[in-house]
């Protein structure tokens, strides 16, 4: 605890980042999904018909019509500078081709670096083609009562349910990813710089100092990782319970799956962070190594991008960081409400975990053990052989 408490770097990643940095995520996707999103329109068609389509698009939370373009070049040049993230195209025998009963095409150019856009601008256009369709068809069906329009206009039935994200918010999706990695991440940064500062505070640059609190590979581990785990107890309350909570997430989960699911979680966490200090230098050096592998987990943990088409390879390197199971197993409990046994997989990963980076990290414990008093003997015959010469 006083090596945790008076350390600001230390103190920094295992509290303020914690607190802040959920809060940060939580703000910047409050609104969960992109509205009123800015697109260009080309109309070759100068029709009722097409002025139509362009005025229920527009009418749309999701698309915003800011200009109408003569052509497609001008509306190009206008999309390279951003004025906008769509153009709607429509070409000159659009309502010539629905008046003859011919299919007729509308197009939708998108700027593809942002996902969210194509998304917002291409489900307008869908609803709306849909709708007019579905005009379209009842009005030359020549049917005689409103039933026989329903069913014209929806000869199947169907309801769009959205399970266990009820926005479609991005927010919903991504957040609580994010919040199990950054107690790993966290971990690993805090550990990993509090090992930099022993070496940089040891003159011999090892990890394990010369002193009477530092005797026995289990006494260290333990009493190590109690420390973290206590301070972690805490903030994995703020982060996984609160957090949601403040941002109105969904949470569905109980807690008599969650807190046993979290409990190895934490343990494998802090364990692993201290295999990994290991390879810490300096204070400098856990920057380095462990803040650009953020987004690389999120994306082999199979939520930010699909499970199933991450390569075999990735999906079994990522079976070494704790976050992986810990991601998934919170997900499927907090968010689609399953129970630990359902989650049966990820938790006895997590336990497999637990017990192997124990193991890992008392034999790096008792090797720089070992190494640190091989030092101070070998500069103590030195000392030795210094002053038998001089005498």
């Amino acid at each position: 605890f006083k090596t945790t408490f008076r350390d600001q770097g230390v103190l920094i990643f295992f509290i303020l980042v914690p607190i802040l940095y959920p809060l940060l995520y939580g703000f910047i996707y409050t609104n969960e999904v992109v509205r009123e999103i800015p697109a260009l329109a080309v109309d070759h068609s100068h029709t009722s018909l097409s002025r139509e389509y362009l005025r229920k698009v527009d009418a749309t939370a999701d698309v915003k019509i800011v200009a109408y373009c003569s052509n497609l070049e001008e509306a190009k040049q206008k999309l390279r500078e951003r004025e906008a993230y769509g153009i709607i195209y429509i070409p000159s025998e659009f309502s010539d081709n629905i008046t003859k009963g011919i299919q007729s095409k509308v197009s939708l150019y998108c700027d593809m670096s942002g996902l969210l856009y194509y998304k917002g601008l291409l489900m307008a256009n869908t609803a709306v083609s849909l709708d007019m369709n579905k005009n379209i068809k009842v009005a030359r069906a020549g049917n005689t009562t409103q039933r026989q329009d329903e069913i014209t206009a929806y000869p199947i039935e169907y309801r769009d349910v959205a399970m266990f994200n009820p926005t479609n918010g991005f927010a919903a999706f991504l957040i609580p990813a994010v919040l199990v990695l950054l107690i790993q991440q966290t971990l690993l940064l805090g550990i990993g710089l509090a090992a930099g500062t022993a070496r940089e505070h040891n003159r011999f640059r090892d990890l394990v100092p010369i002193n009477k609190h530092y005797n026995g590979t289990l006494r260290i581990v333990l009493g190590k990782g109690l420390s973290y785990f206590m301070v972690y107890t805490f903030m994995s309350t703020y982060v996984l319970f609160v957090v949601p909570r403040l941002f109105s997430l969904n949470q569905i989960g109980h807690a008599d799956d969650l807190i046993p699911f979290i409990l190895p979680y934490l343990a494998a966490c802090i364990f692993f962070a201290m295999t990994a200090s290991i390879a810490i230098r300096n204070r400098e050096t856990c920057m380095l190594i462990f803040v650009f592998t953020s987004v690389p987990l999120l994306f082999i943990s199979g939520v930010s991008w699909p499970g199933a088409a991450v390569p075999a390879f990735w999906k079994y390197f990522s079976y070494l960081f704790p976050s992986t199971f810990g991601i998934n197993g919170f997900i499927r409990i907090n968010n689609m409400g399953a129970t630990l046994s359902d989650v049966a997989f990820e938790y006895k990963a997590l336990w497999i975990q637990a017990g192997v980076y124990f193991l890992t990290t008392c034999w790096v414990y008792r090797w720089q053990i070992i190494t640190s008093r091989k030092h101070v003997i070998e500069k103590y015959k030195e000392l030795k052989a210094k002053r038998t010469t001089v005498l």
